[in-house]
């Protein structure tokens, strides 16, 4: 048995930060272009690989980027300086057809429950949270943490072992440093490590099936610097960047 990805989206320019609607199982990416000054944004349903709009962008075109996402919306926050990292105001913008929905310059996001986005009004001291209709923005009430969860995210991220930890039976790996980032899920081993290659750093993705390789990958080439963890697993979809600019999900 062999894995592929049924999802593999090329960008054009490198992906700066994802997130999930865990509800409705959608990704949505947001892509810089540092020299231009843009920045765009994609959706793309994890469950069947349809990509429902990519390289959205918004009146702001620089300072902007997501805040989360939730329920068939992705919010997008404006900045309130390009000189620092305050977010000011909401945009609300429809996960298949790209639409916006509301935008509140007043609101700010501070965290999202599990019925809707907690905000506060940016004019008004002392902060105070208010429970916001996702599909609306209208603030419904205020925010009581007690009968307010957070929603569930599904995403498990592996964690960082030293290889003498790997499960016995297991092809050699020679991993940089001496260490991998590992994570299990069924009958699959899920392992990204560093890797020496004629000088220069190399990144690569490996998943066993027990002790049998069924899917590898290079992640990055020509590396400067040990990369943060290099996939995460979202319900049974292991999603990861490649090269920066290419997004691929498998399902295990």
């Amino acid at each position: 048995m062999t894995l592929s990805p049924h999802i593999s989206q090329q960008f054009s320019n490198p992906i700066w930060r994802m997130e999930i609607d865990a509800r409705n199982d959608v990704l949505f990416a947001e892509s810089r272009n540092i020299e231009d000054k843009t920045v765009s944004f994609s959706s793309v349903d994890l469950k069947n690989g349809e990509i429902y709009f990519d390289g959205l962008t918004t009146p702001e075109r620089w300072l902007t980027g997501m805040e989360a996402a939730w329920d068939g919306v992705l919010l997008i926050h404006y900045y309130q300086s390009e000189a620092g990292p305050v977010h000011k105001g909401l945009m609300a913008v429809d996960s298949v057809n790209g639409q916006t929905i509301w935008t509140n310059f007043s609101y700010s996001f501070d965290h999202m429950a599990i019925k809707g986005p907690v905000v506060y009004d940016n004019r008004i001291q002392p902060r105070k949270l208010l429970l916001a209709d996702i599909k609306t923005g209208i603030a419904t009430r205020i925010y009581e943490p007690y009968i307010d969860p957070l929603p569930p995210n599904y995403i498990q991220v592996p964690q960082q072992i030293s290889v003498d930890a790997l499960p016995a039976g297991l092809p050699a790996l020679h991993p940089y440093a001496n260490w991998v980032h590992y994570l299990e899920y069924n009958n699959f081993r899920i392992v990204s490590l560093h890797a020496l290659k004629t000088g220069t750093l190399i990144q690569t993705l490996y998943i066993f099936d027990e002790d049998k390789i069924v899917y590898e990958d290079l992640l990055n080439t020509d590396i400067q610097k040990i990369q943060p963890e290099a996939f995460i697993l979202h319900k049974n979809c292991l999603i990861y960047i490649k090269n920066k600019t290419e997004l691929k999900v498998l399902s295990l």
